[in-house]
């Protein structure tokens, strides 16, 4: 196993995001296929490999991870290797086929990337990708800066291979962002696959499954043993009895403290916490008083030195005494206050130094962008239902932002693809109640379409808005089936979501402008004198995209009718009456008010041009910037 992957590295270092880096370890390892699903912070290991278009690998963005997952088994199950790529929550929704593929096993090597996110700083939810892998007896790999995510990447496969079994590889935000100048090894060319060869090993029989749980479980010493090697004991320079165990970037941070505030203690990395590392465990406690375990989100480590400390009644302090924040993220000012406290009466900082916490920046909350089709869409809702009361059910998406005022149009939001069905059951209840459903296109084709089917099936009376920007927007404008290209940009088949819709057995789909507000208020309209399943395809690109697109080739897409927009809108400053419509009701980033003027001012900087505001001004001051006049800018 060693011979086949860790040759010398003979290529020059270079520059890598830690995600870049998973995606060269797994192209150097010699993968045929990647699949995934994007979501923040994994997205980019995926979009490095498309951009390469490497020869003899296939790319795909899957329609959600389940699939991804799935895509990548049948590859594996010929023998050859394959990445799949998606972040802690996509690994609930890849949870299914997974648990049951650990107990077929795989032929070829399969590396599983789920990227946790500490903080959260883009997802629902903190939980920790190791307590998964404990759960379905997976072995998982913790890298604690780029390099180290490149190779165990390279090394995970012929893990993976070598004892047939998926590998997780578990990078956290600021490992996945991170950028470090890596020496890579000599790359293998993509593993020739062996082929499928039918047998009953890959029919997932009871039992089967019981004769697999055996296995599972007597594999682990295995396992444990193929993964030493990334976990570590490292002895200070001077003599001591204090003691930190920590893993991922945690690792990185408690160095630098160390470092920083000139601390003696033993560190225990553990790179591969499951199965956890005992025997190393038992020999980092030799001689030591207390330990302290420094990692974010799950006391998993924490948990698993437990009894071992109490056996040995070594003091053990992490999260379950408050040592520790039990939640968000870490940094190394925190921890180095912490083994102030922990190791006590030893030497401060360095001069100049600094341990306490940068101040806060200005609180910036995030906002649909200036330009934004969700936005309109919002609006036109808004607009149509009136003073009625409504309930707006949410999804995950960019136009999750549409809970923030001035707009307040998401009032539920729960996971991918649950506002459909969470709006179902609402309907129940809230029987004399609107009920509207908003879900993004690329979310729409993860897992919105069995929530459309199902409120067909039982006769639900709800109000389906598909918001349709064209692309995956929050996680950087990737593509999906509904717009005709490919993960490496080649031609696809573009699904319409109005014909599946149909297909579905929704009668009632109206598709609008959502930059023309008329059009698609009367669209709301017709849909609420209706009952049962009917949809409203709110259509118009992503600004993201569009701006990236030439002006020509923008005029030609049938999301933006009519002539391209003016650069940008203006205010006539001698028109304006300061009724501050435009900014309350719109909630725009290029919207402003001229304090001093009591006018309302559009930044040309955000301006995109796309006329809502002028349709909302209720005396027309607000134009297209050729058309002359008085420009209110800030």
């Amino acid at each position: 196993m060693e011979a086949r992957t860790m040759k010398s590295r003979t290529m020059k270092s270079l520059l890598w995001m830690g995600n870049e880096a998973i995606a060269h370890g797994a192209l150097h390892a010699g993968i045929t296929l990647a699949s995934g699903y994007p979501g923040t912070p994994s997205t980019e290991a995926l979009e490095t490999i498309a951009r390469l278009k490497p020869e003899g690998v296939h790319v795909e963005w899957s329609v959600n991870e389940k699939v991804a997952l799935e895509v990548a088994a049948g590859a594996c199950y010929a023998g050859a290797r394959a990445l799949v790529t998606m972040k802690q929550v996509g690994l609930n929704v890849a949870s299914d086929p997974l648990m049951s593929l650990n107990y077929i096993g795989v032929k070829g090597g399969m590396v599983i990337l789920a990227a946790d996110d500490p903080g959260p700083i883009s997802s629902q939810t903190e939980q920790d990708t190791r307590r998964f892998a404990q759960f379905a007896r997976l072995p998982v790999l913790d890298p604690s800066n780029p390099e180290e995510a490149y190779a165990m990447t390279r090394a995970a496969f012929d893990i993976s291979e070598e004892l047939r079994v998926p590998v997780i590889i578990r990078p956290t935000t600021r490992v996945c962002h991170a950028c470090a100048c890596v020496a890579p090894f000599e790359p293998l060319p993509p593993k020739p696959p062996e082929g499928f060869r039918k047998g009953r090993e890959w029919v997932i029989f009871p039992r089967l499954s019981y004769e697999s749980k055996k296995r599972i479980v007597a594999r682990e010493q295995a396992l444990s043993d193929a993964l030493a090697r990334f976990n570590i004991i490292e002895e200070p320079p001077e003599p001591t009895d204090c003691g930190i165990a920590c893993g991922g970037i945690s690792y990185a941070y408690v160095k630098e403290a160390l470092e920083r505030t000139g601390l003696q203690c033993r560190v225990l990395k553990v790179g591969a916490p499951n199965p956890f590392p005992n025997e190393i465990a038992e020999r980092f406690l030799d001689g030591l008083s207390r330990v302290i375990v420094a990692e974010e989100l799950d006391p998993v480590i924490e948990d698993a030195l437990r009894p071992l400390c109490a056996a040995r009644r070594i003091p053990l302090r992490g999260k379950a005494d408050a040592s520790l924040p039990s939640a968000g993220e870490y940094s190394v000012a925190a921890l180095a206050d912490a083994l102030r406290l922990f190791v006590g009466g030893v030497k401060l900082e360095s001069p100049g130094a600094r341990s306490e916490a940068p101040p806060n920046p200005p609180a910036r909350p995030p906002v649909l962008c200036a330009g934004c089709p969700h936005r309109a869409s919002f609006y036109a809702v808004k607009r149509a239902v009136g003073a009625r009361r409504a309930i707006y059910c949410g999804d995950i998406g960019c136009y999750t932002l549409g809970n923030a005022p001035p707009l307040d149009m998401v009032d539920t939001c729960l996971c991918m693809g649950a506002g459909i069905t969470i709006a179902q059951g609402l309907r129940r209840t809230e029987r004399d109640t609107p009920i509207f459903a908003f879900i993004g296109d690329s979310t729409f084709f993860h897992t919105g379409m069995p929530g459309v089917l199902n409120a067909v099936y039982n006769n639900s009376d709800i109000i389906i808005c598909v918001l349709d920007n064209r692309t995956t927007g929050m996680t950087g404008q990737q593509p999906h089936p509904g717009i005709g290209k490919t993960a490496t940009g080649e031609p696809a088949p573009a699904a319409d979501i109005g014909n599946i819709l149909n297909a579905l057995g929704v009668d009632s789909v109206r598709r609008v402008n959502a930059f023309d507000l008329d059009q698609a208020e009367r669209a709301v309209s017709g849909a609420m004198d209706e009952s049962g399943v009917r949809a409203i395809l709110f259509e118009g690109p992503c600004i993201a995209v569009a701006a990236r697109v030439k002006p020509q080739a923008r005029n030609a897409d049938p999301l933006r009718s009519g002539a391209e927009p003016p650069p940008y809108m203006t205010v006539r400053e001698s028109e304006c009456v300061g009724c501050k419509i435009c900014v309350r009701k719109l909630g725009c980033p290029a919207m402003s008010i001229i304090r001093d003027k009591r006018i309302a001012a559009i930044d040309p900087a955000l301006c995109t041009g796309c006329g809502l505001c002028a349709k909302v001004c209720p005396v027309n001051c607000i134009v297209h910037s050729t058309n002359g006049g008085e420009a209110a800018t800030r």
